[in-house]
């Protein structure tokens, strides 16, 4: 986490949301990850978004686990709650913070090794749940804070740094979400904010579970075997002092184009990804379709993005429950402890 604050310089010319609050009165610490890493851009996309639906700081919790990316709630809503919880178990903090205060705005952020490796139980059961919450999944394909392994969703065929082939089946987030029962389910690119900013806003407004899979590049492991200017060769013929890595700086790699496009995205190690926007005779509300449509595309390699599935007639978890309207944190204790009696008249019905 970054606990190095930004300085407090507010240009009179920023505009005003509805509150009379500007985009820096959404921001948090400065970043600690790489130049140039997509986290940075999503955390830019989220700053915005808060901005622009006028929702109070405070009225946001930001959860999330262990990697790269849940470093980032340091980096956006500084007066929010947070809570940084234990690799792959955000979900089920979400759940539980979300049933004690069900007036908050819940966004957790995770990565592809946090949900769909050791978290993705928990991953499975928040989904299942239909947890009022905006889910972004930063997936970037690798285990960026330990030296850049393959994660659970880099595709057959890819090449770690040192030029090993993936050889493991990805687990594609998006299909994941629709078999597991999400409500909302969506994809973008971290360099898009065109349409990043959106489903952030229509993720955060959705009344249940709003998955979003934003393919995020990480810029660290991108040196390679022969280059003069990586890592492994600066070790073999530098002596070192201390153990340092150094992260030389990268441009931010950004993407514009319209719906029902596809676009070749050219990543910082010179791979490419393929990118096709949904168009507007997509249908979103088609389980059955986005499923067809996503495994469609897949096998022609290209990631589909924007709204890709969305129910509105599921009900929450609040529902689903019959929890208080009331938040537990404004209920009495003495109506939240019912006493002894009561306690044993519970028990009772569970023999």
């Amino acid at each position: 986490m970054s606990y190095i604050k930004k300085p407090k310089v507010r240009h009179p010319g920023l505009p005003l949301n509805d509150l009379g609050l500007t985009v820096r009165d959404y921001e948090g610490g400065m970043s600690t990850l790489c130049a140039g890493c997509g986290h940075d851009s999503i955390t830019g996309a989220l700053i915005q978004a808060a901005h622009e639906l006028s929702i109070p700081p405070h009225r946001f919790a930001k959860l999330s686990g262990i990697g790269c990316s849940s470093k980032t709630p340091a980096y956006f809503l500084a007066a929010s709650h947070g809570f940084n919880s234990c690799h792959g178990r955000m979900p089920s903090v979400a759940t539980g913070a979300n049933a004690a205060n069900r007036d908050l705005y819940y966004i957790g952020v995770s990565g592809d090794g946090d949900s769909l490796s050791i978290g993705f139980g928990q991953f499975a059961h928040a989904m299942r749940r239909n947890v009022n919450m905006l889910y972004l999944v930063e997936n970037n394909g690798v285990y960026g804070l330990t030296k850049g392994q393959f994660s659970a969703s880099a595709d057959v065929g890819s090449t770690a740094k040192k030029g090993e082939a993936n050889l493991q089946p990805p687990i594609d987030p998006c299909q994941a979400a629709l078999t597991l029962g999400a409500s909302f389910v969506a994809r973008s690119f971290s360099g898009d904010k065109e349409q990043l900013v959106p489903l952030m806003k229509a993720g955060l407004k959705h009344n249940g579970f709003g998955m979003i899979d934003i393919i995020s590049p990480c810029v660290t492991f991108n040196d390679h075997v022969g280059s003069t200017k990586s890592y492994e060769y600066s070790r073999q013929h530098f002596h070192k002092a201390i153990q340092a890595d150094f992260v030389p700086p990268s441009q931010e790699i950004k993407a514009q184009y319209a719906e029902g496009e596809v676009m070749p995205v050219e990543l910082h190690d010179g791979s490419k990804i393929i990118l096709r926007k949904v168009d507007g005779a997509y249908d979103p509300t088609n389980k059955a379709q986005a499923a067809a449509y996503l495994s469609e595309r897949q096998a022609a390699g290209e990631i589909t993005t924007g709204l890709l599935y969305i129910d509105e007639s599921k009900r929450e978890m609040h529902d689903l429950s019959g929890s208080s309207e009331a938040p537990l944190s404004k209920i009495p204790y003495e109506v939240l402890n019912p006493g002894g009696d009561m306690l044993k008249k519970i028990q009772s019905r569970m023999r």
